[in-house]
């Protein structure tokens, strides 16, 4: 497998979720920024390596084989962000680009070790689930802050937007997971929040509350 390969199989992994049937070639070619000609090569060769299920316009979607592949770069991609913020420091929008190249290294061992030292952990700092050695992947109901009713209280479990530019904005807000928030006021307007955490009360956006999950309490 080489590293483009992985790439690919990552991101057809998480665009089958926004997919009812088939990924299209249009989609992959947006996540990973290259042609849709290009897209289409690569696609023809997953296909012959039994990775994929690929009929033109039609979509893709991953076997057995390419899905079990795709899980395990996304068990090291969150195990190794999970490593960088617990042990070494790094802030949870700092991570990512790190991630992204460590989780190509081949060795099952180090992954396992690394999995062990770390505790097993379930999540990542994102809050996103981590698949386990056998590439599961836990079930998750995940409801958005941006649903929930004046007067309801939740805690903050994850975040949809993963960029830098997000979470530095979450950073200097002070909303982290297992952040209690509670819903003071939601304008019908434009769906802006005023929410208080601790004592500190201000105004999020709607867009801002459409990418944090949480949990009512």
């Amino acid at each position: 497998m080489t590293l483009s390969e992985e790439n690919y199989l990552k991101a057809i992994f998480h665009l089958s979720k926004d997919f009812d049937s088939g990924v299209s070639t249009n989609a992959i070619a947006e996540k990973i920024e290259a042609k849709a000609s290009s897209v289409t090569d690569m696609l023809k060769k997953l296909s012959e390596k039994k990775l994929v299920d690929y009929q033109k316009y039609q979509g893709v979607s991953l076997t057995g084989k390419g899905r079990k592949i795709a899980t395990n770069i996304i068990r090291k991609h969150r195990l190794w962000e999970v490593f960088l913020v617990e042990k070494l420091g790094f802030t949870w929008d700092e991570v990512h680009d790190v991630a992204e190249q460590l989780e190509h290294i081949k060795s099952e061992k180090l992954v396992d070790e690394l999995d062990n030292f770390l505790g097993n952990p379930t999540i990542d700092p994102h809050g996103d689930p981590i698949p386990d050695k056998e590439g599961n992947l836990a079930a998750t109901h995940n409801t958005l802050l941006s649903e929930l009713k004046t007067g309801e209280k939740c805690v903050c479990i994850g975040v949809k937007d993963s960029s830098s530019e997000f979470l530095k904005y979450l950073d200097k807000n002070d909303i982290s997971l297992g952040r209690k928030i509670r819903v003071l006021n939601k304008e019908t307007f434009d769906g802006s929040m005023r929410i208080r955490m601790k004592k500190n009360e201000f105004t999020i956006s709607q867009q801002i509350a459409s990418n944090l999950y949480v949990k009512k309490q």
